[in-house]
């Protein structure tokens, strides 16, 4: 991942602070399987060189962003850079302090303490990504309040406090617009260094193309990234929602045509059937047939 970073140009020192971090802090071996090894990776200096930045410094990060920005991708990428063993947090509108901390259960006859992925995370000084923070409700969120704060700790009501690792670090992610989701209280905003993440430039599309798929065509990495972006413009303009706009499905979408199938039921299925309403669906599919051809085959698209 290092490498990675310094062929993409990050600040050197940077790159180093992080070498310092994970020689001073060092995983458990039965930790170790946590710490991911990412499919994608995250591309953008500028969001890189911030995020690097605020996680050295012992903040936590919130991740705001459309559909499609690389906020997950970019949580997993600074786990595996920085070598934490990674927890993933799912927020929803059931979601309550036990879910999170952790809650009573019976083992060998008798009730014990069953950790929460929070409790594990701060005991392990691990990298905990609380996925889509505003779907859950705030009271339930409350209990992260002095986990996040200066007092890093967790009170586990009938039980004791542990006073979270210092190499943790908790890295939440958010939609706007979604169904479900509500505006996070000022209290907890405010226990985050906030990153605006951008849409994907075409450069930076386009790179991550090649660097997934290369043997891909060059041709077809233009019109890969061409295609993503025109749904994206057409989304921004309020013409189609943004259930088609989905880099998670283009890539599917590749990786079908490499293994064969006709590219234009490909896109069909990873991009366009996303969209459940008739009239948008055949809006995208037109998007689709103005830069894939209905007669391609895999041998076109790929060498």
């Amino acid at each position: 991942m290092l490498e990675f970073l310094r062929k993409e140009g990050i600040n050197e020192n940077l790159i180093k602070d992080i070498e310092k971090f994970r020689e001073f802090y060092k995983v458990e071996p039965k930790m170790e399987y946590r710490i991911p090894k990412p499919k994608y990776n995250y591309y953008g200096n500028d969001v890189w060189e911030a995020a690097i930045t605020a996680l050295l410094c012992g903040e936590n990060l919130l991740l705001v962003g459309s559909k499609a920005t690389g906020k997950n991708v970019l949580a997993e990428n600074l786990s595996a850079a920085f070598g934490r063993p990674k927890w993933d947090i799912s927020f929803h509108v059931n979601t309550d302090s036990t879910s999170l901390i952790g809650t009573d259960t019976f083992e060998g006859g008798q009730v014990v303490f069953r950790n929460g992925p929070i409790y594990e995370c701060a005991k392990w000084g691990g990298f905990g990504v609380l996925d889509e923070i505003n779907m859950a409700k705030n009271d339930s969120v409350a209990v992260l309040h002095a986990t996040l704060d200066y007092r890093r700790i967790i009170d586990v009501p009938g039980y004791d406090k542990i006073n979270i690792d210092d190499a943790s670090r908790f890295i939440a992610t958010m939609n706007y617009g979604y169904a479900g989701t509500r505006e996070l209280n000022e209290a907890l905003t405010s226990r985050f260094m906030v990153i605006n993440m951008p849409n994907i430039s075409n450069e930076n599309l386009r790179k991550l193309l090649k660097n997934e798929y290369p043997h891909l065509r060059e041709e077809y990495v233009d019109q890969f990234a061409g295609l993503f972006k025109d749904l994206q413009l057409k989304s921004e303009n309020s013409e189609i929602s943004t259930k088609s706009v989905d880099l998670r499905g283009l890539l599917a979408s590749i990786n079908l045509m490499d293994k064969g199938l006709a590219p234009l039921k490909a896109l069909q299925m990873g991009i366009a059937n996303k969209s459940f309403d008739d009239f948008e669906r055949t809006l995208v599919e037109d998007v689709i047939r103005l830069r894939i051809a209905d007669n391609l085959g895999r041998n076109d698209i790929f060498r």
